[in-house]
């Protein structure tokens, strides 16, 4: 029985959608996310022949994520939680694809925003299919450009960072210039990128902007794949901008309101992650349970040692914790202007539950926790680098505490 029933708030729509996420985690992601992390060289991950490409396809023919802007408008607090339900299946499944299928919609979500209809009908008809990706990280800095933006009234840019990617106002264009780092999710694969830059106004002092970028546009190329400890299964590589022109309606974000952008994005980032890792977690705690019970050492299953029952009762609690915060910072979210304390403590706690709970997993397992024939290690991958995406937890606690 999958732990959040016990939720008693659960509509019989919400558990139907639960359960088909369940299904396509366990029946798709799990064992592609597998096979994906076997490769050798993450190129064969994107490879024509990947399995990748299947697990786009059907998520697409699920609807998992899709997004219908007018229950957004009129019931948010009933998408968030579905989204909320899907996205701890997905994680249960597999981190790496959870996030490759979530940032693949970031597009999606500036489009209808905007309020622009030809971005609309472009990058958020129900039949798209485009790849997003965020592009924020450079090569030259990562986390500090969170605390840039929150610490310097907008401004994209202060003494100590210097934006590598860059846009300037050329008539009924914008021009961009520069890289982002090869940490970027979808990077290599992405059709449209939600760009993070720097705007030049030509004056020395540069704001930031949010702009949507066609990745097929001239002057568009890319790095290779990211060779990777964890998430395997999560394209990440660099983008580079060589004058690279788009439409001035494709810049949605200007200076005046970077700032508080940032911060609305980076709440709605971190309690995805809150959720997702809460998924991997579980799978963590589950998979560990069910070993104790099967792994039988002097006549009885190790569960019936008292140590190893203190050990999951613990991994049990840190989990339906991590849960229950997640839960009700996703539901805040979606009907109160989001507060990013709030949404970074879930991120941080719910990816930091998930490595303690892979590493105690791992260590019930024994020595076979350390073989690759047992799904644990690559758990314990998966989950080490939540702790550095979307935020390094330490630098992400820091802006956190600027917000008590």
């Amino acid at each position: 029985m999958p732990l959040m029933d016990i939720d008693t708030t659960l509509t019989e729509d919400e558990r139907a959608v639960r359960d088909v996420a369940q299904r396509f985690a366990a029946d798709v992601l799990r064992p592609v996310g597998a096979k994906l992390d076997q490769m050798a060289d993450p190129a064969d991950v994107i490879a024509p022949a990947s399995p990748l490409w299947d697990v786009f396809r059907k998520y697409r023919e699920l609807q998992l994520g899709a997004v219908d802007p007018e229950m957004v408008a009129t019931n948010p607090a009933q998408v968030a939680r579905m989204r909320f339900l899907i996205s701890e299946q997905l994680g249960w499944g597999d981190a790496g694809l959870a996030i490759t299928l979530s940032v693949a919609g970031f597009h999606t979500w500036f489009a209808q925003l905007s309020g622009r209809a030809e971005l609309i009908e472009r990058y958020a008809a129900p039949d798209n299919a485009d790849i997003g990706c965020w592009a924020i990280t450079e090569p030259d800095h990562g986390s500090d450009v969170l605390m840039a933006a929150h610490h310097s009234d907008g401004r994209f840019l202060n003494s100590r960072v210097r934006a590598n990617c860059t846009a300037h106002r050329d008539g009924d264009d914008y021009v961009i210039n520069g890289q982002k780092a090869a940490w970027v999710s979808n990077g290599t694969i992405a059709t449209v990128a939600t760009l993070f830059c720097a705007i030049d106004a030509g004056n020395g002092s540069p704001g930031g902007g949010v702009c949507l970028v066609p990745l097929d546009a001239p002057g568009v190329s890319r790095g290779k794949p990211l060779n990777k400890l964890g998430q395997r299964a999560l394209n990440q590589g660099e983008i580079f901008f060589d004058n690279v022109r788009i439409p001035a309606a494709h810049m949605l974000v200007g200076p005046e309101t970077y700032s508080p952008m940032v911060e609305m994005v980076l709440a709605l980032a971190n309690a995805s992650m809150g959720a997702l890792f809460v998924g991997l977690a579980r799978a963590a705690f589950e998979l560990a349970l069910q070993y104790a019970k099967e792994r039988v050492q002097g006549d009885a299953p190790i569960f019936a040692h008292q140590s190893v029952q203190g050990r999951l009762f613990k991994m049990f609690m840190n989990v339906e914790a991590a849960r229950s915060l997640a839960w009700r910072v996703t539901l805040f979210n979606a009907t109160n202007l989001p507060q990013v304390q709030f949404s970074i403590a879930s991120k941080v706690f719910g990816t930091t539950t998930a490595f303690e709970t892979a590493s105690a997993a791992l260590q019930i397992f024994g020595g076979n926790g350390l073989s690759k024939e047992y799904p644990i290690e690559k758990i314990l991958r998966d989950a080490r680098a939540s702790m550095i995406e979307d935020g390094c937890n330490e630098v992400l606690g820091l802006l956190a505490a600027t917000k008590l």
